[in-house]
Formats: structure tokens, C-alpha cells, sequence
């Protein structure tokens, strides 16, 4: 595997964890109290938007374009 590649999947993997994380925080935010959290749809969500950062990162990371 090329130094190019390790870099991408590690910057793509580092802006999905951050992504899910933000996803969780807004999707438990809606809730009115902390009973009305829906667990399944916070995960549910959360790997959605992870998956749809790493489809959106093949179009390009900037960060990438910083560091060469």
C-alpha cells in the first residue's frame, strides 16, 4: 500500500469518527429529555453519516492537499 493511500484512509478515518460524533451529539440534542433518546437511531444515524463522509472524501481531502 502507498504512503498516498495510508494518508487518505487515515485522514478519510479521522473525518468519519469526527463526523459520528457530531451526528451523535445533534441526534441525542433533538431529544427533549434524556429518556426520549432513541439509542438504535443515534447509532443508526451516526454510521450513516460515517459511511457518507468516507464516500464523500474520495472526491478530495484538503487537508491532504495542505500536507503535500
Amino acid at each position: 500500500m502507498s504512503e498516498k493511500t495510508k494518508r487518505w484512509i487515515k485522514a478519510a478515518g479521522i473525518r468519519a469518527v469526527k463526523t459520528m460524533a457530531q451526528t451523535a451529539v445533534a441526534t441525542i440534542g433533538t431529544a427533549a429529555v434524556l429518556g426520549d433518546v432513541n439509542g438504535t437511531m443515534v447509532i443508526s444515524a451516526s454510521v450513516l453519516s460515517g459511511v457518507l463522509s468516507i464516500l464523500t472524501s474520495v472526491a478530495g481531502l484538503p487537508e491532504l492537499d495542505k500536507t503535500a
